[in-house]
């Protein structure tokens, strides 16, 4: 399983750029959705990454997987 993590940039201006990186499919878009909550703030613009069209499905098998040999 990929570590999920946000790094956010603030710039002198104002401006926010945040990147969702380990979160595979649309599921990105819910963390981004939070920021703008927590930061008072609208997306104005967005790019999507390789992962955004990668199947967040696998990641879900791969979890229960894991949960499986535990038990």
């Amino acid at each position: 399983m990929s570590k999920k993590s946000i790094r956010i940039q603030i710039f002198a201006d104002g401006q926010i750029k945040a990147d969702v990186m380990g979160v595979k499919g649309k599921s990105c878009m819910d963390y981004a959705e939070v920021l703008e909550q927590l930061l008072d703030a609208e997306i104005v613009d967005s790019h999507f990454t390789a992962e955004y069209y990668e199947n967040e499905q696998l990641e879900i098998l791969q979890q229960q997987n894991v949960q499986n040999k535990v038990n």
